[in-house]
């Protein structure tokens, strides 16, 4: 990645590969096509969705003679708070309640799982108060 130049976001098919990256580890483009799930996109197109990957600054590189094989540079845990802030800037006016919400709505949510997110909370208050 040039210096100053910020990271993109990813597309769903620049996604899957990231997973394999980060679940598998280093890979050859002709390993991706092999672990890519039906319908398998031709060799040239993941070998230039992982140069994409890789301009963007979330994949290296590195050279087995005429080939390379990539690796992420990125870490899933900042994808996961990045696409979660999104989500929530985008579809809920920034409102992690609203999202909750819609979650409750939806019925997409238990009452044990949102007691389970009040105890998570409570006990990070515990402690930050503790360390204050």
């Amino acid at each position: 990645m040039k210096a100053g130049r910020k990271r993109q976001l990813i597309t769903e098919k620049e996604l899957v590969l990231m997973q394999m990256l980060w679940e598998r580890g280093p890979l050859f483009v002709r390993e991706m096509v092999e672990l890519y799930p039906e319908p398998k996109p031709h060799f040239n197109t993941l070998s230039t969705t992982i140069r994409i990957l890789e301009e963007k600054g979330h994949v290296g590189h590195e050279v087995f003679g005429p080939t390379h094989r990539y690796y992420a540079i990125a870490k899933k845990d900042d994808f996961r708070q990045k696409s979660v802030a999104r989500l929530v800037s985008d579809y809920f006016n920034n409102s992690y309640k609203n999202a909750v919400s819609a979650l409750v709505e939806e019925e997409k949510i238990s009452v044990d799982e949102l007691r389970e997110i009040i105890d998570l909370v409570e006990s990070k208050n515990k402690s930050g108060e503790a360390q204050a």
